[in-house]
């Protein structure tokens, strides 16, 4: 018996055709996944590259602050020393101060007695100098003097005559009481007395004429 057999096709096209469906939507799928991935990475880069630069700024800032504060601590510190050093260095001119007072004294007092060891009769004559100016021509002088420089002083009064075309009216006298070097000079009209505080004085002034930023020297007899 002669069958006869009938083939169809079996329909894989429409199964196939679904599989590949699916398969485009797990690609599309896919693909928006990366992207948004790539994103997200992007903005993740992006949010800590702006985190950085916060940070650092932030930083920054606070070390900047930072540095403000300690420099005007170390100022005020430094201002604090300088007051400190200037106060020393105030006492410390101070004192100096007073030792070249105190040198200047001694030298003065060496000076005067050098010039009195050397020529006693010299300052008085000098003296008498000064005198002669002030006083009226003619008028008279008494010189007292201690009796060993008598002899010295008659020699320089004559050499002051020699120099003078006036006649000078001058008067010397013994006076035991009177320290070698020291005299008494008078006239009508006043007097000079010349002793070793008067020197003493006359020499300190002209140091502190000639040193006007050293401070005042006491120039009382001590």
């Amino acid at each position: 018996m002669n069958m006869a057999f009938q083939t169809k096709p079996f329909a894989f096209d429409r199964i196939f055709s679904t599989a590949k469906v699916e398969e485009a939507d797990a690609v599309e799928a896919l693909a928006v996944m990366r992207a948004e991935r790539d994103l997200l990475q992007s903005q993740l880069e992006t949010g800590l590259v702006v985190a950085r630069a916060e940070g650092f700024e932030a930083g920054l800032a606070q070390a900047r602050s930072e540095t403000a504060v300690a420099l005007l601590a170390a100022a005020d510190a430094l201002h604090v020393s300088l007051e400190a050093v200037e106060e020393e260095f105030a006492a410390i001119e101070q004192r100096l101060s007073t030792v070249a007072a105190d040198v200047a004294m001694a030298a003065a007092e060496g000076l005067a007695a050098r010039a009195l060891e050397a020529d006693p009769a010299r300052p008085i004559d000098e003296a008498i100098g000064r005198v002669l100016l002030q006083v009226a021509r003619g008028q008279e002088l008494r010189v007292h003097v201690h009796p060993d420089l008598l002899e010295k002083m008659e020699a320089l009064i004559a050499e002051r005559q020699s120099r003078d075309r006036r006649r000078l009216s001058l008067t010397l006298f013994a006076d035991a009481a009177l320290p070698v070097g020291d005299a008494l000079i008078s006239w009508e009209q006043g007097g000079l007395a010349l002793d070793a505080a008067a020197r003493r004085a006359a020499i300190l002034a002209e140091l502190d004429l000639m040193s006007p930023n050293q401070p005042n020297i006491d120039t009382t007899t001590r």
